[in-house]
C-alpha cells in the first residue's frame, strides 16, 4: 500500500507542470499594449452577422507625415462605415470642434482626434467609390480612466462624430445604426458591397514589419517634438510662447524657465 501511495504521489508531481500549462491564461497580443484594444475586439466579435470589422490597418497616405495612416478599427455595417480611433489617456479630456489640439488635464496636448480620424477616413475613402464617402461615421474611444470635458454634440447619437468610452462601443454602434435606419428606408450598403469594401481595405493593409516599425518611429519622433515644455528648475509646465522666448534668448543658454525663475537672479546666464 505504501508503495502504491508513493506511486500516486509521484504521478501527481510529474503531471502538475502540464496541468498548470493548460489552465494558464491565454496570452493575447494587444497592439500598443493597451487592454482597451482587447475590450473593443471582444465587443466587435459580438456584432450582428451582417457586420464585418478590421483592426490595426496600416495604409498608404501621402498626406500624412509618415506617409501612412494607421486605423485602429473599421466596422462595416449595412447603414454605415464606422472608423474608430482609440486613446489610452488617464485624466480629464478637454476638447472642442473648433480646436486643433485637445489636452489631458489641461497640460498634455494632443491633436484633435477627429482631425486625425478625418485623415484616416479620407485615406480609406480614396480606395473605394466616392459614393460611399457619406457612409463614414467617426468614433473616438477613451478608456474609463478618463472623463470628458468636450462639446456636448460629441455625445449626441445624431452626430457623425462621437466621443465614447471603450466599454460602450457596441452600444453606440447599435444606437447609431438604429438612428440611420430611421433616416434611410433602405440599407446604404448591400451584403456584397460590404464584402467588396472589406476585401479592398484588407488588401490595402501593409503587414511588412519593417514599414510598420518605420511608421511607429516617425510617430514617436513627432510626439517627442510636441512634448509639453517644462521649467529647468521647478519642472513646471510652460506655454509654447514661454518656451520660444527662452530658447530665442541667449542668456538662458538654451534652457527653459518659467516666468518666476526667469526673474531669479541665481540663474546662471
Amino acid at each position: 500500500m505504501l508503495l502504491f501511495l508513493n506511486f500516486l504521489k509521484k504521478q501527481r508531481t510529474e503531471t502538475t507542470p502540464e496541468k498548470a500549462k493548460t489552465v494558464a491564461p491565454k496570452q493575447v497580443a494587444v497592439r500598443k499594449g493597451e487592454i482597451g484594444e482587447y475590450k473593443i475586439d471582444i465587443q466587435l466579435d459580438q456584432l450582428p452577422k451582417d457586420c464585418r470589422y478590421l483592426s490595426d490597418l496600416l495604409i498608404k497616405n501621402p498626406k500624412a507625415k509618415s506617409g501612412y495612416s494607421q486605423i485602429d478599427h473599421v466596422v462595416l455595417t449595412p447603414y454605415g462605415i464606422f472608423i474608430i480611433e482609440t486613446k489610452n489617456y488617464q485624466g480629464t479630456i478637454y476638447g472642442g470642434k473648433d480646436r486643433k489640439t485637445w489636452s489631458v488635464n489641461g497640460k498634455f496636448k494632443m491633436m484633435n482626434p477627429f482631425v486625425q480620424n478625418y485623415g484616416h477616413i479620407k485615406a480609406l475613402s480614396s480606395l473605394i467609390n466616392q459614393k460611399y464617402e457619406e457612409c463614414f461615421v467617426s468614433f473616438v474611444s477613451f478608456t474609463k480612466r478618463s472623463t470628458f470635458k468636450v462639446d456636448l454634440d460629441y455625445r449626441k447619437i445624431q452626430s457623425n462624430e462621437l466621443v465614447i468610452y471603450d466599454i460602450e462601443l457596441s452600444e453606440f454602434i447599435h444606437r447609431k445604426v438604429s438612428v440611420l435606419k430611421i433616416q434611410h428606408k433602405e440599407p446604404l450598403l448591400s451584403e456584397r458591397e460590404i464584402s467588396v469594401i472589406y476585401d479592398v481595405f484588407l488588401n490595402a493593409d501593409i503587414k511588412d514589419p519593417a514599414i510598420r516599425r518605420e511608421h511607429e518611429q516617425a510617430l514617436k519622433a513627432d510626439t517627442t517634438d510636441n512634448t509639453q515644455a517644462t521649467c529647468s528648475i521647478c519642472n513646471k509646465s510652460v506655454s509654447d510662447k514661454v518656451k520660444s522666448y527662452c530658447l530665442s534668448n541667449h542668456k538662458f543658454n538654451g534652457k527653459i524657465y518659467c516666468y518666476e525663475h526667469q526673474k531669479n537672479s541665481k540663474i546662471n546666464i
